[in-house]
């Protein structure tokens, strides 16, 4: 009669079956909230990795093939012009490159982890656009001496992340302050590529 009396009362409380159930599927599955947040967690920074490592490398890439493609260009034999003040070197040039892909990098990951670019598929071609100016801009002004073609490259970049700016913008407002920076830095390097045109 004890034995009917107890599962009578387990029967009837709700609260003791939806525990003890809960306890049982935990230990079934082996798997905790505290473990599903951790690969969570490992499977975010693993993307926020690739998402920022990518443009860095591509940006690496097209620095050495700038700095090695034609040493003989106008733009390399302008270095023994008297340079303005405010003309940085090539050394500061190219790392501030690579800082504003690691910028655009972080904001484009954070558009991704808000589900921007599935929301909107804009985001990722403006992104894709950007992209390929930054990786383009290097090798036609310092390795073919192309200026004038870099100029028109550096308009096309300077539009792309405006775009990048204004769509991540609506997504993540973090992400869209995060390419400001950017966003000077290429008006800048239209500024550079223009007196280097009149070298």
């Amino acid at each position: 009669m004890a034995s009917n009396d107890l599962k009578q009362r387990v029967t009837l409380d709700p609260h003791t079956t939806a525990s003890t159930t809960t306890t049982n599927d935990k230990r079934k599955s082996g798997v905790s909230k505290r473990d599903k947040r951790m690969v969570m967690a490992k499977r975010g920074l693993r993307s926020l990795a690739i998402a920022v490592s990518l443009p860095l490398s591509l940006t690496v890439l097209s620095v050495y093939l700038g700095s090695s493609m034609n040493n003989q260009s106008r733009v390399h034999d302008a270095v023994t012009w008297r340079k303005p003040f405010w003309f940085p070197p090539s050394w500061a040039l190219h790392l501030t490159c690579l800082a504003s892909s690691f910028l655009m990098g972080l904001s484009a990951w954070m558009v991704w982890a808000d589900g921007g670019f599935h929301r909107n598929p804009t985001a990722l071609l403006v992104y894709l656009a950007q992209l390929l100016f930054t990786l383009l801009w290097d090798p036609i002004v310092f390795g073919a001496g192309a200026t004038r073609f870099g100029l028109m490259v550096c308009l096309g970049w300077f539009g792309a992340q405006l775009g990048c700016m204004r769509v991540f913008g609506r997504v993540n407002s973090i992400a869209g302050d995060l390419i400001k920076p950017c966003l000077a830095w290429s008006a800048f390097l239209f500024i550079v590529n223009l007196k280097l045109l009149f070298v």
